[in-house]
């Protein structure tokens, strides 16, 4: 059990109840675990964080595999369980070879990498450990992605970053039916 119980109506701001029933009429419930389970206690932030997410997944320039792979690096580097378990198979079945994934989640050597590969894992890798980039890491960033790609890509890992520091703090649970094997700690 995470740290805060699911919001309700009669627990959210009292300015924000609006946007609660909002949330509840697409959602169709309030959710258990996970981002929105902690989220949801501020409808105003689970609706930005929505159309955040939304832009990334349908409107950004960038592939699906690229798209899951930086939520991936993001995930490692934050040691959160709970996005790891959510994108792990989806990067797969987004073209992340398998010998990737299993890399990332095991802190090993990495496979050869295709170049947009790199790209993402030296961009995130570098900011989430030294909190810059090296003109290098960008230079190879940008020349793959261009610069609507690149702002996307930091976008998508600091959205992801946001995501894994609310679950990580409030400690949400793991949904029932995961499939990957949990981060080593």
């Amino acid at each position: 059990m995470g740290r805060i119980p699911p919001a309700t109506r009669d627990t959210v701001p009292s300015g924000q109840t609006a946007e609660f029933d909002q949330l509840l009429a697409g959602a169709g419930s309030v959710p258990l675990v996970g981002p929105g389970s902690i989220l949801w206690h501020v409808p105003k932030a689970q609706l930005a964080a929505t159309a955040l997410n939304q832009y990334l997944r349908n409107d950004s320039s960038l592939s699906a595999k690229v798209l899951e792979l930086a939520m991936l690096v993001t995930a490692r580097e934050n040691d959160c369980m709970y996005v790891w378990n959510a994108h792990a198979a989806s990067a797969r079945a987004a073209g992340v070879p398998g010998a990737v994934v299993d890399a990332l989640r095991d802190r090993k050597e990495l496979p050869p990498l295709a170049p947009d590969e790199a790209a993402v894992i030296n961009y995130g890798q570098e900011f989430y450990r030294t909190h810059r980039v090296s003109r290098g890491a960008f230079q190879a960033a940008i020349e793959q992605f261009g610069t609507q790609g690149l702002v996307e890509l930091t976008v998508t890992m600091g959205n992801y970053a946001l995501i894994a520091f609310a679950v990580n703090a409030f400690d949400s649970d793991l949904p029932a039916d995961r499939t990957e094997p949990v981060l080593p700690a």
